[in-house]
């Protein structure tokens, strides 16, 4: 009843509208009036034959001569009978069979269905709608990104010019407005004071077109803009933009993290607050072959092992976990607990053999980077002769080629990073390189979620998604809190303790038991930031706790926990 509303509304809000109705109305009252005349008219030469009919009679025959349909038990057996049948059919045939339908056609259905359109993808937002994020396209990004805004009952709203997609979205299930995002007059009809955030997701050029747009409609709103080349950061910033996030660039940086070589130090992840989080590989070290526990990794340097990876899948940390060749180990502490590690490790050197890159596109050279700046060496594969910089560096082929990665180095390669933007080709390279060289590490790059599992089964140890590090660096600036990915599927995340969490210790709370995270410190006012806490002790209210789980664990301890109290 609802929507039927809306669509009268809207059906009735065109300016055409009430012009389309009076048209119609127009040519029914014509009709009526030709079938008066008609039925009039058949009685006059009724009655010139000798016949005698009621008046529903004549209406009866003037409707079944004007459709067609000719039923035959009333006929004329005059000329003039006849010449007035044939009047008849003829002008039916035109009324009925051509002008009724292309009237009806042109002033009521086809309006109808643009209000119907108009009515899932309006042009307006009702005035109640506010804390809204306001979204400029439908990507993997921003599709990721609205599951997780959904999880964290966030309204939101995409901007779509094209009426027919806008339609579309609406009917996936999506929320969608039927306007123009470098449109001025869009951002009248958004209710944008009472936004939380614009998210601008499409090219450099129409970003920087919406950030300048946008600010200039409302300077104070907060505007996240995406840049595929480092070049429009400035320009971007220039725009208004007030966050850009070059998504190459984190993603590339992400990838290369996950390298074995070099040496067994700590690679920094992120940070949440005073709690840094990094990784570190047990390959080459005196760790190999000892438990955690005899390990006394803690004891010696403070730092806690929060987690296990082992060939791509993550574990939690048991006193009894066996450290590995292949164990990498995800640390959590401060600063000096994880320079202690460092010099703990430093002397030990895991492998100076190159890291092979596959694609020399913006992740591929971020990653490169990311790799030199740790002095790794690497090999970058690209089949595009202008994307060759360094001819040390550099290898031209096709990586489909035995031969070319053969010349890069694959055969005494510890880790590849297959970082393409196109998911058939990397899950294509993945089988290949694992076919090669069984051991190898696999680190592969994937632009859509729906493949990230089969690039699992295909052979890649870690897998990070294009749309998964874009949607969590957005809602961290959106939500103002560190939501770090340790791998597809895998978050480090906080939250501050509300009241279905106060008062409890954690083993009372049933986190891990519910939603499958763990808790890996406490933030407290007296006492810092308290690594690994005591399952017995309780939680304060307000307090900051930070957790590692998977998105689905994320989403069950959202729902659980913050829905309806938010995070205070």
């Amino acid at each position: 009843m609802k929507f039927l509303s809306s669509q009268l509304s809207y059906f009735f809000a065109s300016r055409n509208t009430k012009t389309n109705v009076r048209k119609l109305l127009k040519f029914v009252g014509v009709l009526f009036a030709v079938f008066i005349i008609y039925s009039v008219t058949f009685h006059y030469i009724a009655y010139y034959e000798g016949q005698e009919h009621s008046w529903l009679t004549g209406f009866y025959w003037v409707l079944v001569t004007m459709s067609t349909l000719g039923f035959g038990d009333i006929v004329f057996y005059t000329d003039l009978g006849r010449v007035f049948s044939m009047v008849v059919l003829f002008s039916g045939v035109l009324f009925l069979l051509v002008m009724l339908p292309f009237t009806f056609i042109e002033f009521f259905y086809a309006p109808w269905i643009r209000a119907m359109n108009q009515a899932r993808a309006p042009k307006k937002l009702e005035e109640h709608v506010k804390d809204h994020v306001i979204i400029t396209e439908l990507n993997p990004v921003t599709e990721t990104l609205i599951r997780k805004l959904n999880s964290y009952k966030i309204d939101y709203i995409i901007l779509e010019p094209d009426l027919q997609k806008a339609v579309d979205l609406s009917d996936q299930g999506y929320k969608v407005a039927n306007l123009d995002p470098t449109d001025y007059d869009t951002y009248s009809n958004i209710n944008i004071y009472n936004a939380r955030m614009v998210v601008a997701a499409s090219s450099d050029t129409i970003n920087t077109n919406v950030t300048f747009t946008v600010k200039e409609f409302n300077p104070a709103i907060k505007v996240v803009a995406t840049a595929a080349y480092g070049d429009s950061v400035d320009i971007l910033q220039l725009s208004g933009a007030d966050h850009v996030v070059q998504l190459g660039e984190i993603l590339g940086r992400a990838l290369a993290r996950r390298t074995l070589g070099g040496n067994a130090r700590v690679h920094v992840i992120g940070h949440i607050d005073e709690l840094v989080i990094g990784e570190a590989t047990a390959q080459e070290t005196p760790l190999i072959g000892k438990t955690l526990q005899e390990s006394r990794i803690r004891e010696t340097t403070g730092a806690t092992v929060v987690g296990i990876w082992e060939r791509g899948i993550f574990k939690q940390p048991l006193p009894d976990s066996k450290i590995t060749d292949r164990t990498v180990l995800v640390l959590a502490g401060s600063v000096e607990q994880l320079r202690n590690y460092d010099e703990l490790v430093s002397i030990y050197h895991v492998s100076d053999k190159p890291v092979i890159i596959i694609g020399a596109g913006r992740v591929g050279l971020a990653a490169s980077k990311s790799l030199r700046e740790r002095d790794i060496d690497y090999r970058i594969i690209d089949k595009d002769p202008g994307r060759i910089r360094d001819k040390k560096k550099f290898v031209l082929g096709d990586a489909a080629d035995h031969s070319v990665l053969k010349k890069a180095g694959l055969d005494e390669a510890h880790t590849v990073l297959i970082t393409t933007n196109n998911d058939d080709i990397n899950i294509y390279l993945t089988i290949y390189c694992r076919q090669l060289i069984p051991n190898i590490q696999i680190i592969s790059r994937a632009t859509y979620e729906k493949n990230i599992n089969t690039m699992h089964r295909a052979g890649a140890d870690f897998v990070m998604s294009y749309a998964s590090m874009g949607a969590n660096s957005v809602f961290n600036i959106l939500e103002g809190q560190d939501v770090l990915v340790l791998a597809e599927g895998l978050t480090i995340f906080n939250h501050r303790v509300n009241h279905k969490l106060a008062d409890k210790n954690l083993i009372e709370s049933d986190i891990r038991q519910d939603t499958g995270c763990t808790v890996v410190a406490i933030k407290c006012k007296d006492d810092g930031m308290i690594v690994s806490p005591d399952p017995k002790r309780k939680l304060q209210l307000n307090q900051e706790i930070v957790l590692i789980g998977s998105s689905e664990g994320e989403t069950k301890f959202t729902n659980k926990y913050e829905n309806g109290n938010g995070n205070s």
